[in-house]
């Protein structure tokens, strides 16, 4: 799976849980979640059960803390599926 086929997705997993619809347009790899999306950390903990569902990896909690952003997310997404 390639860069933008991941971002495509991860804009899917994230849609339910933004509240800046506006930001979410523009969405790109330097699309901060809690400060452009203004999504909660709790949210974010249930983005990375879905991403976890969705590719079928499991993220370990220092993985989980880094995924602030697109670019950090697609960066450990990507890793996780290189270990399989």
């Amino acid at each position: 799976m390639n860069n933008d086929q991941l971002l495509t997705e991860l804009k899917k997993i994230v849609k339910p849980y933004t509240k800046n619809d506006e930001a979410f347009e523009n969405f790109t790899e330097e699309t901060n979640f809690i400060t452009d999306l203004n999504i909660n950390s709790a949210n974010l903990v249930d983005i990375v059960l879905d991403v976890e569902e969705a590719f079928d990896v499991i993220i370990d909690n220092e993985s989980m803390e880094k995924m602030v952003n697109a670019k950090a997310a697609l960066s450990i997404i990507q890793s996780k599926l290189d270990e399989k």
